[in-house]
């Protein structure tokens, strides 16, 4: 499959919309970046994951690889989220390191990126998947880890599935990150818990002001550490599949796996220190209690 062909442009000024939107509002979609025929390719790789992550049975975890599973309504096991699951999927990895992507990426912040975040979320039908109200800047742990977050730091989301307000879309206020960090209600977990209009009216963000996030296979959002987001019930058959992976400027991150050095940075021979703490103590494989 062709990953890493140039970036597509359907109109001369396609950068700068995209540009401008992400500073504006916090956020900016991409149409039909890849291909029908990537997306197919994609989602395979993306079911082949699932259902390791199923066969666990319950969460697992080896070194940066995790499969976040819960329990689903008949007791079966309901994999909610994937992370790092490129370091053994081949087309996921591909795709992480696809020259489009850094070519979105570099007028935003730059062409040395790090990359923090490599998940791919499945909202299954019903509200057990909901994600609350918050902004991505609540996990940049450790703080000193992290440097000029709100310009170093680009989060994006490929559609694998129909976004649609049936299968639970993002949802995101605009121009939100402008405010900085909130202080959100975070009392409870994100996921697992649906969004409130009490939380926005609390830092005061008018539940008007939210909008849907509508995207067909094969779209590419990006949005900010600072915007406000949070996604609803999937109220459709089929799991909705979206596959994420967050840069960050190299010189303003000590953490995360090498991208793009003006070209794509394969993996190294060791894992590198993400959000894992334990990694250096407890790399083998394991359930976590």
């Amino acid at each position: 499959m062709g990953f890493g062909q140039p970036l597509r442009r359907d109109r001369a000024d396609y950068r700068e919309d995209y540009v401008e939107s992400y500073w504006r509002d916090g956020f900016a979609i991409i149409r039909g970046l890849f291909s029908p025929d990537e997306i197919v390719e994609i989602g395979a790789a993306a079911d082949q994951v699932h259902a390791e992550g199923a066969a666990h049975g319950r969460s697992f975890r080896h070194g940066n690889l995790f499969y976040n599973v819960a329990s689903g309504p008949g007791g079966e096991p309901l994999v909610r989220m994937a992370q790092w699951m490129s370091y053994h999927q081949p087309v996921l990895n591909a795709v992480r390191l696809d020259r489009r992507i850094a070519a979105i990426l570099d007028p935003l912040i730059g062409p040395n990126l790090k990359q923090i975040i490599n998940q791919i979320h499945w909202k299954a039908p019903g509200p057990s998947n909901d994600f609350a109200w918050h902004q991505d800047s609540r996990f940049r742990e450790p703080r000193e880890a992290f440097r000029n977050l709100g310009t170093s730091y680009v989060q994006t989301g490929l559609a694998i599935d129909p976004h649609t307000p049936t299968s639970g879309c993002l949802r995101v206020v605009p121009g939100s990150h402008l405010r900085g960090s909130l202080d959100l209600d975070c009392s409870g977990e994100v996921l697992g818990n649906a969004m409130s209009d009490e939380t926005l009216r609390a830092v005061g963000l008018p539940p008007a002001d939210v909008i849907e996030l509508v995207m067909a296979p094969g779209d590419f959002a990006l949005w900010s550490p600072y915007l406000v987001h949070g996604s609803g019930e999937n109220k459709e058959q089929h799991r909705r599949r979206f596959y994420i992976n967050g840069y960050v400027r190299a010189a303003d991150c000590d953490r995360g796996e090498w991208a793009f050095r003006g070209q794509p940075v394969p993996f190294g021979p060791k894992q590198a220190l993400v959000h894992y703490e334990a990694l250096r103590e407890r790399p083998e494989p394991h359930y976590p209690s």
